[in-house]
């Protein structure tokens, strides 16, 4: 019931939610020998996943900014993240990534396609969408994807100053105890943001020189999979009773093999 849980929470279901929009159909179409996806169902997927993955990233900026009030403004954190203010700060991320997720997957479809109708990809993928549209339709989006990137730098510079205060508060704390209770508050934060941001930065700049089929699917996979899968066990990592249930669980695994 504390607003770190609370965001927590949120952010297992995106997680949850990214996941499910892209792997089961991939494991399907792998399961039928087919490559074959609707064009509703490519529209449907292309909301979804980037409705879940815009929220997710506003949410580790709220995450951020709850994490700098209770290390740098301790005073006043119990008043400013009350319930009712988390609950409009999760509101807000989620109804941001809707609209966000919304705009993208219109603009995208109302794109006319020239250039066939097969992906290199193993889900629908606006730049792979992109390449299919007849000369010069994609500009559209294009303003679409400028003002997006804004966004996500805005979101990135937010954090990024977030922790330069925080680090700087920690840093000054006279007890070592004191500063490891602090550090281990946030760099599961820290690290679940690293992951995210640099899959998608390398995914969406890397160099055209670098790009091809097999190294676009597998950095596809990169920040889409790895992340969702790889933010429970960082968040977990810090509970003390999962630890403790892990270790149990690792000591009779030991034991029934002995």
């Amino acid at each position: 019931h504390t607003p770190m849980y609370f965001f927590l929470l949120n952010l297992s279901l995106l997680d949850l939610g990214t996941i499910s929009a892209t792997v089961p159909k991939s494991m399907a179409n792998s399961l039928s020998n087919t490559r074959a996806i609707s064009y509703w169902e490519c529209a449907a997927q292309v909301f979804h996943f980037y409705f879940l993955i815009a929220t997710e990233y506003f949410v580790l900026t709220v995450m951020a900014y709850d994490r700098f009030l209770a290390i740098c403004r301790p005073l006043h954190y119990g008043t400013i993240m009350s319930s009712r203010a988390c609950v409009k700060m999760a509101a807000a991320a989620w109804a941001s990534g809707f609209l966000y997720g919304l705009l993208h997957t219109a603009n995208t479809f109302s794109i006319p396609l020239c250039q066939g109708n097969v992906l290199e990809q193993f889900f629908c993928e606006i730049p792979h969408i992109l390449k299919l549209s007849c000369s010069g339709a994609y500009l559209r989006e294009v303003g679409l994807v400028v003002f997006s990137a804004c966004l996500a730098f805005g979101c990135f510079v937010f954090i990024v100053l977030s922790y330069v205060q925080i680090f700087t508060v920690v840093l000054r704390i006279p007890s070592e105890q004191g500063r490891h209770k602090a550090f281990s508050m946030c760099l599961p934060h820290l690290a679940v943001v690293s992951l995210f941001v640099s899959t998608g930065l390398f995914a969406y700049l890397k160099p055209p020189s670098l790009s091809s089929p097999a190294l676009d699917l597998v950095v596809a996979v990169l920040y889409t999979v790895v992340p969702p899968t790889v933010n429970p066990l960082i968040y977990s990592m810090r509970n003390k009773e999962l630890k403790d249930a892990l270790k149990k669980l690792v000591q009779l695994l030991l034991l029934q093999q002995q």
